[in-house]
């Protein structure tokens, strides 16, 4: 993804990344093979339902991932994320990101990903209120996938952590439900934009009806002392979604209101890296990216009691 100023060279760059962030991500998740029976995947670990409707549109369905009854914690206490995957709000879809929920759901987390409307056929905001959508989706039946209605996290990466930022932060998409970003336990960006105008990139662009983008489409626009805590995550080197413009401005932001922010940047992943190490296949790059995660989720002791899983 590439916003702002970049130069032709790295739209470029940028394009041949989001073209290898949804190859890598269909790769990671074929390489983990499992039985599909009835809409029902088991596995050791978790288990799977796909193709549920949030929303009447075509691509408002999102896929489930449940840790099994016998994965600590004890059932109805568990966490719920939802997750938001990237692609410049013109490419993804949930299947591809199968092994984030894998990752998540065997570490006793209930997961949630969602598909939303894309770009060029939907603009701002109907991403963001399909992904608010969801989000009232999860909190409303939290309990019946076996989670605490009160653990209810959002999380997203690059275009994604824009959309879980936006349901955190900015309580009119919520709101329109009759919920609030104060019913989420916290959210987690990793490597999201967060202040991106004026806009570059050309898809961005037209996902955005640039010029006439409105201030408030922004992220850090909305970051207050009622916002939710957070996690943010990037990698150090990111040259397409800059750390320090995004991740940072955003981490003071919110600290400069009071509220509670993790800050975890990482010198040895890329901004594909920094998602595909969630994957079994590239959890070897020694990216602790996990760790902090499963931390900010209370979940740290089941990782530790499974190990690199």
């Amino acid at each position: 993804m590439s916003f702002p100023t970049f130069a032709s060279l790295r739209r470029r760059r940028s394009a041949i990344a989001t073209a290898f962030t949804v190859t890598a991500a269909a790769v990671l998740s074929a390489c983990s093979p499992i039985k599909v029976l009835n809409g029902l995947v088991p596995e050791d670990t978790y288990q799977f339902q796909g193709g549920m409707t949030y929303g009447a549109a075509p691509r408002q369905q999102l896929d489930v991932y449940q840790p099994l009854p016998a994965t600590p914690p004890a059932r109805g206490s568990r966490p719920l994320v939802v997750f938001f995957f990237g692609g410049t709000w013109t490419t993804g879809d949930r299947a591809s990101y199968k092994f984030v929920g894998e990752a998540l759901a065997a570490r006793g987390a209930v997961v949630v990903i969602p598909d939303y409307g894309l770009s060029p056929a939907f603009t701002y905001p109907v991403f963001v209120r399909d992904s608010a959508l969801a989000v009232k989706w999860a909190l409303d039946n939290a309990a019946q996938l076996g989670a605490d209605p009160k653990q209810v996290y959002v999380m997203g990466h690059s275009s994604g952590g824009y959309n879980a930022a936006m349901v955190a932060l900015d309580d009119r998409w919520l709101g329109e439900l009759g919920a609030s970003p104060g019913q989420l336990a916290g959210w987690i960006g990793l490597a999201g934009p967060y202040d991106f105008l004026p806009i570059g990139d050309p898809r961005a662009q037209a996902a955005f009806n640039w010029p006439n983008t409105p201030r408030d489409s922004q992220p850090l626009a909305h970051a207050s002392a009622a916002s939710p805590r957070a996690l943010l995550m990037a990698a150090s080197r990111d040259n397409l979604v800059y750390p320090d413009r995004n991740t940072g401005q955003m981490a003071a932001a919110l600290r400069a209101a009071g509220v509670p922010v993790q800050v975890q940047l990482f010198d040895n992943l890329s901004h594909v890296t920094l998602i595909g190490a969630f994957g079994k296949p590239l959890q070897w790059l020694g990216g602790p990216v996990l760790p902090p995660v499963m931390d900010f989720l209370g979940l740290a002791s089941v990782l530790s009691h499974k190990g690199a899983r």
